[in-house]
């Protein structure tokens, strides 16, 4: 009889790895709070929740190669349905709508749920364990 790591661990993995993307992406907007014309993005979690959703009902996209050497593109999304470009709250002057006090709260937040997310996983982790060793 074969564990499913799906069915076991549920939706804790996909939103480990969605709040790691999440951080990458404030990071990078607090690291642009000073360039000119730069335009803050940020991950919205519905969006990318239901774009794995939708990929796992309709299965791996693949592409056709022409040739052995082409790379395979396995994995392949149809775009980043969940990053879009965050509106500012004050017009600028060099048009960067980088706010810094609301990226550095987000990042906050998404720490503190990416700690969440994290603990939940370690305990269906701990879970899995205890039932393998028969305690």
């Amino acid at each position: 009889m074969s564990i499913s790591f799906d069915r076991a661990l549920g939706i804790h993995e996909k939103a480990l790895s969605f709040r790691t993307q999440r951080a990458e992406v404030l990071a990078n907007n607090i690291a642009n709070a000073d360039t000119p014309n730069f335009k803050a993005r940020d991950l919205q979690f519905a969006s990318v929740l239901a774009e794995q959703s939708a990929k796992g009902q309709r299965g791996a996209v693949s592409l056709n190669r022409t040739d052995n050497q082409h790379i395979a593109a396995e994995g392949l999304s149809a775009g980043d349905a969940g990053l879009a470009y965050r509106m500012p709250m004050s017009p600028s002057i060099d048009q960067n709508t980088v706010d810094l006090q609301i990226e550095q709260s987000n990042y906050a937040e998404n720490s503190v749920q990416f700690q969440a997310s994290f603990t939940l996983l370690n305990s269906k982790f701990k879970g899995l364990t205890s039932a393998l060793r028969g305690d």
